[in-house]
């Protein structure tokens, strides 16, 4: 496993998203020490399935987006006696 540096990853940064792009892993190091991977980027095509355990037990109320009288007052400082 080859460890590019963090001061070399700077000034060639072009040069290893190409590598990237080519389908190899990059490795950024630290004092010699593995700190980052460079990966290529995968888009998940699955579309995300709602649901789970809490699946039919939640319900939102008609007037959930209605704003209680006085709410808003109370958030602009307009309440205080």
């Amino acid at each position: 496993m080859h460890i590019t540096n963090i001061s070399d990853a700077k000034s060639s940064l072009s040069s290893l998203i190409s590598q990237v792009q080519q389908g190899k892993e990059v490795i950024i190091g630290k004092a010699g020490k593995p700190i980052a991977k460079l990966v290529p980027y995968e888009e998940s095509q699955a579309d995300r399935q709602l649901g789970g355990s809490w699946e039919g037990q939640v319900k939102m109320s008609d007037d959930f987006d209605q704003l209680p009288e006085g709410i808003m007052d109370a958030f602009a400082g307009n309440d205080r006696p």
